[in-house]
């Protein structure tokens, strides 16, 4: 048995950007195995963009819920207040700010542009412990930009918000409303995907231990990161780990998985735009 590697924690407050444009942007850009997550805070009218040369799949755009902007896409344009979730289509896109405020993009490992300038990208060179990133099949009605206002998708039995785009999955949990409870925390580990917990407010605790090899020298001593927004904590295959809220309230956490998780999409209705993106054929339940 290899060893397992460790997890890697970008501190997007503290660390040193990894980019400014000339709107003054400053870009943090984080990348795993499957997935690259670049943290962006703009100002008023500052605007980002993504062109065709180097955007050629779908890729999530968050924004907080006091950030508003303008995003457009192959002529289309929707006006968002904040508190939303939007996936723009392959191609040419932007987006303008309304405000200054922090916006987060998701984006998988073909945005190789990113890829090559995020400051861990070494660390993926060799990997082999996750899972082939291959597309799911096209949304039903074809690539388009698409808006989701966050609060149209609580629901009653579950904290979660699931979407998910052909080759990209986010678990946006609701805010927690209090501290995690310590007696009632989910350890639990994934055997061939990689997580990233972006907390995009709030503090957190990310509890990980990972497991032992024959080779007592290769062990790991537990690790408990503590990450305030804006963060991002990319936790490898196999490391059991749960992640602890310890702010009083309003502490946001979203969950990040390349390609989507099969276990959530074969559970009917708990991805909130499955409608929209066809299983493989492979996996029908």
């Amino acid at each position: 048995m290899t060893k397992t590697r460790q997890a890697y924690t970008g501190h997007f407050y503290r660390d040193p950007h990894t980019t400014i444009d000339s709107y003054d942007t400053k870009n943090w850009i984080t990348r795993a195995a499957n997935f690259v997550v670049m943290a962006s805070h703009a100002k008023e009218n500052a605007i980002l963009t993504r062109t065709a040369e180097y955007q050629n799949d779908e890729y999530f755009i968050l924004l907080p819920e006091d950030t508003a902007a303008i995003i457009s896409s192959n002529g289309n344009e929707i006006k968002s207040n904040g508190d939303s979730l939007l996936i723009a289509p392959p191609g040419d896109s932007q987006i303008k700010m309304l405000n200054g405020g922090w916006v987060y993009r998701i984006f998988s490992k073909n945005a190789k542009d990113l890829i090559e300038i995020a400051p861990n990208h070494q660390a993926w060179d060799n990997v082999t412990d996750v899972a082939e990133l291959i597309d799911w099949p096209a949304p039903v009605d074809g690539f388009k930009l698409r808006h989701y206002p966050l609060q149209d998708y609580i629901r009653t039995d579950t904290t979660m918000r699931l979407f998910r785009t052909c080759n990209l999955m986010v678990n946006i949990f609701l805010p927690s409303t209090a501290p995690r409870d310590i007696h009632k925390l989910s350890p639990h580990a994934h055997p061939d995907y990689e997580q990233g917990s972006l907390a995009v407010h709030g503090a957190y605790i990310h509890h990980l231990r990972y497991p032992w090899t024959p080779d007592l020298a290769q062990w790991r001593e537990d690790e408990h990161i503590v990450a305030s927004a804006p963060s991002l904590c990319i936790i490898p295959p196999n490391v059991i780990h749960t992640s602890q809220a310890v702010g009083e309230k309003g502490m946001r956490l979203v969950d990040i998985f390349a390609p989507p998780r099969t276990d959530f999409s074969l559970r009917p209705g708990l991805v909130c735009n499955e409608k929209e993106y066809p299983l493989p054929d492979n996996i029908n339940a």
